[in-house]
């Protein structure tokens, strides 16, 4: 039997057992309790330990111990770790912390939670990452390729009740005829012979900057995706962005391009190794188009789609095109299209009252994302605006609220939480009525819906993480949903 190690394997190379291997897993969050019961499930000799003692952790460390795993809770035991032949990390762990600073000082390699699933996968893989849009793209893919009648394993770091963590994927019996799952760049760091049959960069926009020291770095994490390609990998991009193309560098395989309009034939110049596929349309009135090969295909009128926000047209079209490569037919994807839902706290309409549309868009815990949201809606808004500082430059956020006072479609704009004091200095100049706000955020909730007239949105798009208020997004996004559900009662 071969050991499985953070240095061994090669990209092609499975396994089917972790007898006689010491796995240590650091982190009892949902990703560390599902690669614990995989390392257990495949024989693995298995250590959990957390630097928290929370109840939470208690329980899910209870069960493993009843599984055979020895659990430790308030501290990590160094000894135990460095001599382990598998060290799995959770990415809720940073990379300068104590415990990583040890590892990395003893010589030890460590793999994320996915790159362990990864290598007890038997079913084809699609990998989904890219700043924004990643989730919506995964469910809609997942969703297109059930509507073709295939089995499919949806999870990694989607979260919100939508799947399980990868380790979760990796046991399932019978194998799925494909899986899909989510990759964030804290994942990505972490991986070593992770390698996708479709992967997947929906777009790149500077993010995690509180845990990042620069933009480069994030972006680094992301490009690990194409680490191990091949020739047979199938690489489907943003076309709109250079930056996303100069990520995948020299990667061998296919790339296709998404693009939100254009042209036939984007990137036909590319050399004989690659070929590229072509999908135009995303403003309404227009017609979703999708070319992989052998010429362009209608699928669907924009207005045909049942997604709020123009940006959702075009992760429709990303998953179109994924689901297309994997083999789902071009009827079953427009059936699929004219089917799909939103994905929960995603530009997600959760109540309209006196004529004013309540939109949860809390899953927008960055600036790219609210500024998408921001184009994505005819106005006006009223915008909540707030959470806990990731220290983003807010110069993009404030020139799109500039633009957006300028022509009408933002009625005001509420910041709050910590973040709050910088946001509303940040807009002070843009033309808009801006209001800082503190307190709980059911008051700010209940201040900007003051705000709105017949006919506005009242959009919670934070900008910002949960983290100040809220245990994380989901969260955030259910109150909101709730107090929603309060005012049109």
């Amino acid at each position: 039997m071969d050991h499985v190690t953070g240095n061994e394997a090669s990209p092609d190379r499975r396994h089917d057992d972790l007898e006689g291997v010491r796995v240590s897993i650091l982190g009892l969050g949902a990703s560390g309790e599902a690669a614990a019961r995989l390392a257990l499930h495949k024989g693995g000799d298995v250590h959990v330990s957390d630097s928290r003692a929370e109840p939470a952790a208690a329980a899910r460390g209870a069960q493993l111990q009843e599984l055979g795993a020895h659990v430790e809770l308030g501290e990590h035991d160094l000894d135990r770790i460095l001599g382990s032949d598998l060290v799995v990390v959770s990415p809720g762990i940073p990379p300068h912390s104590p415990v990583l600073r040890r590892l990395r000082d003893g010589g030890v390699r460590w793999i994320s939670e996915p790159e362990l699933a990864f290598r007890f996968f038997r079913s084809p893989l699609i990998a989904v990452t890219g700043t924004n849009g990643k989730t919506t793209t995964a469910v809609l893919t997942a969703h297109l390729l059930r509507s073709a009648g295939m089995d499919v394993g949806l999870g990694g770091n989607i979260g919100g009740g939508l799947g399980p963590a990868a380790s979760v994927l990796a046991l399932r019996e019978p194998s799925p005829d494909w899986l899909v799952v989510e990759m964030s760049s804290f994942q990505l760091a972490d991986i070593d012979t992770f390698r996708p049959d479709i992967g997947v960069v929906t777009n790149l926009a500077p993010d995690h900057l509180d845990r990042y020291d620069s933009v480069e770095a994030y972006y680094g994490d992301k490009a690990n995706l194409f680490r191990n390609s091949g020739p047979d990998s199938r690489w489907v991009l943003d076309g709109d962005d250079p930056v996303v193309d100069g990520l995948a560098g020299e990667a061998e395989g296919e790339r296709f391009y998404v693009t939100s309009g254009g042209e036939a034939g984007v990137g036909a110049n590319l050399d004989a190794t690659r070929s590229a596929g072509r999908l135009g349309g995303a403003m309404a009135g227009s017609v979703l188009t999708m070319d992989l090969g052998d010429g362009p295909v209608e699928l669907v009128d924009a207005d045909d789609l049942p997604l709020v926000g123009a940006h959702n047209q075009k992760n429709a079209l990303f998953a179109a095109v994924v689901a297309g490569l994997a083999g789902a037919p071009v009827d079953s994807l427009r059936a699929g299209l004219r089917t799909a839902t939103s994905v929960p706290h995603r530009l997600e309409l959760v109540a309209v009252r006196d004529g004013v549309s309540w939109v949860n868009d809390s899953k927008a815990t960055n600036v790219a994302a609210t500024v998408s949201a921001l184009a994505s809606l005819p106005g006006p808004v009223v915008l909540l605006l707030g959470g806990k500082d990731k220290q983003e430059d807010l110069a993009p956020l404030a020139a799109a609220v500039a633009a957006g006072a300028g022509e009408g479609r933002i009625r005001g704009v509420v910041a709050f939480g910590e973040a709050g004091p910088r946001l509303a200095r940040a807009l002070t100049d843009t033309g808009a009525r801006v209001a800082l706000r503190s307190g709980e955020f059911d008051g700010v909730v209940v201040f900007g819906a003051g705000l709105a007239q017949p006919g506005d949105t009242l959009l919670l798009s934070p900008a910002c993480s949960s983290f100040d208020q809220f245990d994380n997004y989901q969260a955030r996004g259910e109150r909101f949903s709730a107090l929603a559900g309060e005012a049109t009662a």
